[in-house]
């Protein structure tokens, strides 16, 4: 195929705009899936995907397509088009900015009914950073409730077009999608690149397939590439012979090679994605080697991605202490097809030991969560999620990470404390305005500034502690905007901040599971918060158990267990009082002794009732 006759394009869009949809429309029209083998959102693999109506991971596809004419009939070339349908979601950010760095265009996507909303605006920034060619699209126009001429206003508010460049489509129907495919031909242009030059490609996605091994997703910009070629990973440093080629149909099709301009799959046979990274160069490993030796530079790395970094940590625990080997094989399995990803082991005084994960938000966490539950029957007790500090030690210039407040040293050595902030954007109706600003207040978020859309809806963007986002935000601000609000995030910098540590103490005994960094002011509310959860969560002893939240050597909260009131003089059927109070004092001596040497055994349940928000 001739290289000019190839696009290559991304669907962006915000969560729940239809992006799916249409790429299924896409695939019916182009008639690279049969008819009998069609379904809905054919695009999205997973069940998953398919019950919650999202897109986790991005999936790319090849399509063939003949223009046609006003009366139908064939009038043209015959086109290549390389589609890579996204997630819409802020924690799959990471997804779509691989997926853009891999094309030449994109679709931007709008709902008619709902219009310009945050994570529209963060996938269109990110299309223009890459210099992509952008066309906008408003999706659902046949639904009663569609307002595309409102939603126009707002297309060409943020992306400055005309309006004769946005076009109509439903992705439900079919209407306008044959238009839409025939200005993707005319406007996007085709990919540049050299086949005879040395092989260059780009790994934008990878996955672990029992018998290929390792699959790279990659664009070849330069060369061309087949089976049992011999190729090396440039960042990585790995070589391994090629097992396989080959396109999406949306399904893995054998080709016999892949050359400049391309968009498909190359099975390493690598038994392990760490030799494959995402963002990474491959190239021939014979002209790299001579490359090497001749210090001529003639093959320069893709500029790749950052290294993406889990911003939100949290610990699963096996329920029962000998599923610990089972569910480390099920996060092996998972780590293998989500870079993104990454666990450890650790221990609890409370819970045994377990594995601290971190992820890239709270959507990604209840993801692998479902996955574990669904594909291995696990189903984990999970810990609050955290975010990552960083500290500054007396006598260190260097700044150190620390992941829980376990790691936190003795307060006389803390130099500083710093916290991720984030940009926060929230897109809403006016009318809102006021229940989103006593949203907001309740937060440690630093207002910016609002912008208007149009007369109905605004921007409101904050600074904004990431920890103070990623607890429970999202849902209030569902609940003070009925619903209409949406929010994206990102992360800004590290700053200092007024944090402490708080300790939780149960019967003079302290417990680290319980431990928490919470900001200074906050920290009475905290821990009367958590004290009285324990209170309700123990069940009694034979002696009185003290429950105290300490910062350092202080007291800052207190709630007492009584203890079990047994009658010890039930049995006496008469005689001297000096008996009874006899008995008492020995109770009273047992039970001072028991505050002083019983132990509390914690049940995992109480635990959890307290760590859950």
């Amino acid at each position: 195929m001739d290289q000019k006759n190839v696009r290559n394009f991304a669907i962006i869009a915000h969560i729940d705009h239809g992006k799916s949809t249409l790429s299924d429309r896409f695939l019916e029209l182009t008639k690279t899936v049969e008819k009998r083998d069609m379904k809905a959102q054919l695009l999205d693999q997973m069940d998953l995907e398919r019950e919650r109506g999202i897109t986790i991971k991005l999936q790319p596809v090849r399509m063939n397509y003949l223009p046609t004419g006003q009366a139908g009939e064939v009038n043209g070339e015959k086109y290549v088009l390389n589609l890579i349908d996204t997630p819409g979601h802020v924690d799959f950010g990471y997804e779509v900015s691989r997926s853009l760095a891999a094309v030449e265009g994109a679709v931007l996507l709008v709902d008619a009914t709902k219009g310009v909303q945050a994570q529209t605006l963060s996938n269109l920034y990110l299309a223009i950073e890459q210099g992509l060619e952008i066309i906008p699209v408003v999706n659902k126009v046949d639904l009663p409730n569609a307002d595309a001429p409102k939603v126009k206003k707002e297309i060409i508010h943020v992306l400055g077009c005309k309006e004769e460049d946005i076009f109509e489509v439903s992705g439900k129907t079919g209407l306008g999608v044959d238009n839409l495919l025939g200005e993707i031909v005319n406007k996007i242009p085709s990919p540049q690149g050299d086949a005879e030059k040395p092989l260059r490609a780009l790994i934008f996605d990878s996955k672990y397939d029992t018998y290929k091994g390792v699959v790279a997703y990659i664009r070849v910009l330069d060369g061309r590439v087949k089976r049992d070629d011999k190729v090396t990973m440039m960042a990585g440093g790995a070589d391994s012979n090629v097992v396989e080629v080959g396109y999406f149909k949306p399904d893995f099709q054998k080709f016999d090679e892949l050359v400049a301009g391309d968009i498909g799959y190359l099975a390493t046979g690598f038994k392990s994605v760490e030799f494959c990274r995402v963002g990474d160069t491959i190239t021939n490993t014979q002209m790299y080697e001579k490359d090497q030796r001749m210090k001529t530079n003639l093959i320069t790395p893709l500029p790749g991605y950052k290294k993406v970094t889990p911003m939100v940590y949290a610990s699963f625990y096996p329920t029962e202490g000998d599923d610990y080997n089972f569910m480390r094989d099920a996060l092996d399995k998972l780590k293998l097809n989500d870079a993104a990803f990454e666990f450890e082991p650790e221990s609890s005084q409370a819970l045994g030991r377990g594995f601290r994960c971190g992820f890239l938000g709270m959507l990604h966490l209840e993801i692998i969560q479902s996955r574990m539950e669904r594909e291995f029957e696990i189903s984990p007790t999970i810990t609050t999620p955290s975010v990552v500090y960083e500290i500054e030690v007396k006598g260190k210039a260097e700044r150190t990470k620390i992941y829980s407040a376990t790691e936190m040293p003795d307060p006389s050595m803390l130099e500083k404390i710093y916290e991720p902030y984030a940009k926060l954007d929230i897109i809403s109706p006016a009318v809102h305005l006021g229940s989103i600003m006593e949203v907001m207040r309740n937060t440690r978020a630093q207002y910016l500034n609002t912008e208007y859309i149009d007369s109905e809806r605004i921007i409101l963007s904050f600074d904004c502690p990431l920890t103070d986002v990623i607890t429970n935000l999202h849902d209030d601000l569902k609940s003070a905007s009925s619903g209409y609000a949406s929010m994206n995030y990102e992360i800004r910098d590290y700053r200092p901040n007024d944090l402490v540590k708080m300790d939780i103490l149960v019967a003079g005994e302290k417990f680290d599971a319980f431990s928490r960094i919470v900001p200074r002011e906050n920290a009475i509310t905290e821990g009367k918060t958590v004290v009285e959860k324990l209170k309700d969560s123990i069940p009694k002893q034979n002696f009185l158990i003290a429950l105290q939240a300490t910062i350092g050597g202080k007291v800052i909260a207190r709630e007492s267990i009584q203890a079990f009131r047994k009658d010890v003089t039930s049995g006496l059927y008469g005689g001297d009082i000096t008996r009874k109070r006899k008995l008492l004092e020995k109770q009273k001596k047992g039970k001072k002794k028991m505050r002083t040497m019983g132990r509390v055994n914690i049940p995992s349940d109480a635990f959890l009732a307290v760590l859950k928000k």
